[in-house]
């Protein structure tokens, strides 16, 4: 199955809207460093339901804010969520963003960039469309140290990139973007019951539980056009 047709499917069952209650506690945290100024022009790559762009627009004026998805439908729904005009979806391929050079101040991504197809290619195409000095922020929560995550491809057709931090950052290099920060960024609000109350269904023991949230966390990259 293709990443068009997989996520088409998610959209369509109603599954886009639960993207922010599943990434807002990190990703509100890595959004908040982004130096959008007013007037600047912010992608956001692998938008889903467009909650990152929306959340972009009101709290930092950005003059516009393009939500691109390799899912018709995804950009559909994500259209509907909001009547800003300065919010636009499109359909697009991350391997041939449809923007010109220079043209882009801010690329965000949250839990899609390792759906790239060639993701060495995606992050050329980033370093295209973003003008000198512009930022990526890369967030992610499949990657090499976080064990606890390698089996999410087991549940998903479309082919993932597991990369490891060091991998991230020398593909950013490589791509011809600095790397100014990477971090982990812990998920503190999410709920993990005591002990005695502790489930196993999911989790082989809560340590486990306590790991992936408060420590492992989202890993986020954060790169610089230079």
């Amino acid at each position: 199955m293709s990443v068009r047709e997989e996520f088409d499917e998610w959209a369509t069952d109603g599954r886009d809207r639960g993207m922010e209650e599943r990434h807002w506690h990190t990703a509100k945290h890595a959004l908040a460093r982004m130096p959008v100024e007013s007037g600047d022009i912010v992608l956001d790559l692998g938008c889903g339901s467009g909650y990152a762009g929306r959340a972009i627009r009101d709290t930092n004026d950005a003059g516009r804010v393009y939500g691109l998805d390799g899912s018709p439908e995804m950009a559909s729904n994500a259209t509907e969520y909001t009547d800003d005009p300065r919010v636009a979806f499109v359909v697009g391929d991350f391997g041939s963003l449809p923007f010109e050079t220079n043209s882009i101040d801010h690329v965000w991504s949250m839990e899609a960039f390792y759906y790239a197809a060639d993701p060495h290619e995606t992050l050329e195409e980033i370093a295209r469309v973003l003008a000198p000095g512009g930022t990526f922020y890369c967030a992610v929560n499949y990657y090499e140290e976080n064990v606890h995550s390698h089996e999410w491809q087991e549940f998903i057709t479309v082919e993932m990139t597991r990369w490891s931090r060091e991998q991230y950052r020398e593909a950013f290099r490589n791509a011809g973007l600095s790397v100014a920060a990477q971090d982990n960024i812990p998920d503190r609000e999410i709920t993990i019951p005591n002990e005695a109350e502790f489930p196993i269904d999911d989790w082989e023991n809560r340590e486990a539980m306590v790991e992936r949230y408060r420590e492992y966390g989202t890993l986020l990259t954060v790169g610089v056009a230079t």
